[in-house]
């Protein structure tokens, strides 16, 4: 009697039950997807993730380094920790309907003002952001940077694009000083 036909319809009756298998499994897994938190809520995730970074590294780096500059015709790592914690104010100041003139590059007299102003920065942003709310993320506004529209959603990324920037280039300012940036650091 010839049992060449046992050896493959075996592989497939393996091969079906551990399909089987496999999608009884999944079944019994129930993945729980997030819901979406809404615009505000999702911006001011963005808003606040960024703001942590850039508080970090302006709390961490040594202030007899804050006048370190990665190039000598580039800021100092005080002047863009300044610069990008200033500009926050176009978007917050937008948000608030404030006409006030922002000041992207204030002065500082010590690590602690600075990292403070940093603070208050991102704390203001985040405050204008719960102020508008859901609602208030898709109104109309004229971007102060081109004669255009916008949204103050749409304008708040954008602000937080530009903070993504800068703290990339602090990566590099960390980098060239020898030093590791807070967020690339093992976890404890």
């Amino acid at each position: 009697m010839n049992r060449a036909w046992f050896v493959p319809v075996f592989a497939l009756v393996v091969s079906l039950s551990v399909c089987a298998q496999n999608d009884a499994m999944a079944a019994k897994k129930e993945v729980h997807i997030k819901p979406y938190p809404g615009p505000a809520q999702a911006t001011l995730d963005s808003w606040n993730d960024i703001g942590r970074k850039l508080i970090a590294m302006a709390e961490d780096f040594p202030e007899d380094k804050y006048g370190f500059k990665a190039a000598p015709t580039q800021r100092t790592f005080a002047e863009q920790l300044l610069h990008a914690a200033g500009a926050n104010y176009y978007f917050t100041n937008l948000a608030r309907g404030d006409k006030s003139k922002v000041d992207e590059n204030p002065k500082y007299k010590s690590k602690a003002e600075l990292v403070a102003f940093v603070k208050k920065s991102f704390a203001d942003g985040a405050a204008a952001i719960k102020a508008k709310g859901d609602k208030g993320m898709s109104e109309v506004v004229v971007n102060p940077f081109a004669p255009e529209q916008t949204t103050i959603g749409d304008f708040a990324n954008g602000i937080i694009e530009h903070d993504g920037e800068h703290y990339g280039q602090l990566v590099v300012y960390y980098r060239v000083a020898g030093m590791v940036p807070p967020e690339s650091r093992p976890k404890k």
